[in-house]
């Protein structure tokens, strides 16, 4: 019998842990440990067991959430899912928590919270099952990642296709500028963080896809902007792909990379989850292979599930240079491993080997 996945629930609101309760027990795989008003009533259940995954709210009397995880990083690291609300102020909080160590994060309406909560079953589910994998020992200076804010869950996981128009047929021909496609869920953003910090003013343009909720992007690449030579911005529909830019893909839309001419620019669109996710890895890696071929160069990092993994090898079939973050440094070795079982990847890297690469890439353009 398969081992289950043990939660602790850290809420000071009885709804919330009510319902956290109700929505995680319906997985069969999912069973609660034990459930906590307050970090200190927490701090006793962690002295008689260990769970699996902690999902801890942010703010809460006695001690907020925040300071509990940074104490519990230090003494004690366990995969951590903040439960947090989706607003511009919560963002920054959020970019916090996953500085100090959490790995994902619940998002639950200010009002409403457990109705909102209800309604997202299945992806609260896949955040907690997707913790437990967390890799804490990889762990630089702390990763986290965010899934999309999206309640709808589709019947069977749609692809690509329902976002992409008929293929034309027509082949790429070869520029003098190279523009680079990276997907990343799970442990993303400090790999992003890492990644582009690594990466000077005059690098290629650039397209991100990071599994992570509306407002949360907005505040995710200012952070980013701030730390990098490269300008980092949230993606617009029709921005045009610069050398020394970044554009990340807003959440709960879907970003497709476009050609006109010898210029690309991205398209932002709302549509259904594909690959149960939107943003998509894969809508926008299957863009690229069609608008970009060999112009461009595809990278996956760390994450869970198999997003991506046929969006980087239709871009390996276009002629694109793919590359693949290794499981050392990965938080979670999914979406890397399923890219490179499919046959999609040209090179396995250590993330700080990543922008090196990219950087040797763009001299043969």
């Amino acid at each position: 019998m398969r081992k289950k996945i043990r939660v602790l629930i850290i809420d000071d609101s009885a709804s919330v842990r009510q319902t956290l309760t109700h929505v995680l027990e319906q997985d069969p795989d999912i069973e609660i440990m034990a459930v906590a008003s307050d970090p200190f009533m927490a701090a006793r259940k962690l002295l008689e067991e260990t769970p699996d995954v902690i999902t801890l709210d942010v703010e809460m009397p006695r001690m907020d959430g925040i300071t509990f995880l940074r104490k519990l990083m230090s003494q004690r690291p366990i995969p951590v899912v903040m439960c947090s609300s989706l607003t511009e102020a919560g963002s920054e909080t959020l970019l916090q928590a996953l500085e100090a160590g959490a790995v994902d994060v619940i998002l639950k309406s200010k009002i409403g919270a457990a109705d909102s909560l209800a309604d997202d079953a299945l992806r609260i589910r896949e955040v907690v099952k997707s913790a437990s994998h967390a890799r804490l020992s990889t762990v630089r200076r702390a990763a986290g990642t965010i899934r999309p804010a999206s309640a709808e869950a589709p019947a069977k996981k749609l692809s690509a296709d329902v976002m992409l128009p008929p293929p034309t047929g027509q082949a790429m021909a070869k520029t003098t500028e190279m523009v680079v496609c990276v997907g990343a869920s799970t442990g993303g953003t400090e790999a992003l963080r890492e990644f582009l910090e690594a990466l000077p003013a005059n690098a290629p343009g650039m397209v991100i896809v990071q599994h992570m909720p509306e407002k949360f992007t907005a505040a995710f690449a200012k952070r980013l902007n701030g730390l990098c030579e490269v300008e980092v911005k949230e993606a617009v529909d029709g921005d045009p792909v610069l050398r020394g830019h970044v554009l990340i893909a807003p959440g709960d839309k879907h970003m497709l990379l476009e050609r006109q001419g010898a210029r690309y620019h991205v398209s932002v669109k709302t549509g259904p989850l594909v690959s149960r996710h939107r943003p998509s890895v894969d809508v926008l890696f299957r863009s690229a292979a069609r608008s970009a071929g060999s112009n461009a160069m595809g990278i996956i990092m760390t994450g869970m599930g198999d997003d991506g993994a046929l969006g980087m090898l239709e871009m390996h079939q276009a002629g694109a240079y793919t590359v693949a973050q290794d499981e050392a440094s990965s938080i979670v070795f999914g979406m890397p491993k399923e890219a490179i079982a499919k046959g999609g990847v040209d090179r396995i890297l250590p993330l700080d080997q990543i922008a090196r690469e990219v950087l040797m890439t763009q001299q043969k353009f």
